[in-house]
């Protein structure tokens, strides 16, 4: 059975596309919501747990979604950044390991 993957949603406004742009990375914009831009960013079940204890603003949407929700502004920018820095969405064993 494979491991169930959790969504972190990143919205992408025009500053965030440029960035993406360069990195060679905008394929991986989904529209959503009126046209808004999002990518996604994969947390498996130990990295769920661990986002959820670290950053106790963090829940996780059991009834609709299964995705991360409500996390920190600066963490979300974190996590993209980071994204850019590696041009890889596959990110966040590096990101945790700062926490």
């Amino acid at each position: 059975m494979a491991e169930e993957k959790y969504p972190i949603n990143l919205w992408v406004n025009e500053e965030r596309y440029d960035k993406l742009q360069k990195a060679n990375l905008a394929d991986m914009c989904a529209e959503k919501l009126a046209g808004m831009k999002v990518i996604q960013v994969f947390a498996n079940d130990a990295q769920k747990d661990k986002i959820l204890k670290v950053f106790p603003t963090a829940k996780f949407d059991t009834a609709t979604t299964r995705s991360i929700e409500l996390l920190p502004k600066k963490v979300k920018d974190a996590i993209f950044d980071k994204v850019i820095e590696k041009q890889n969405p596959d990110i966040l064993d590096d990101f945790l390991s700062a926490y």
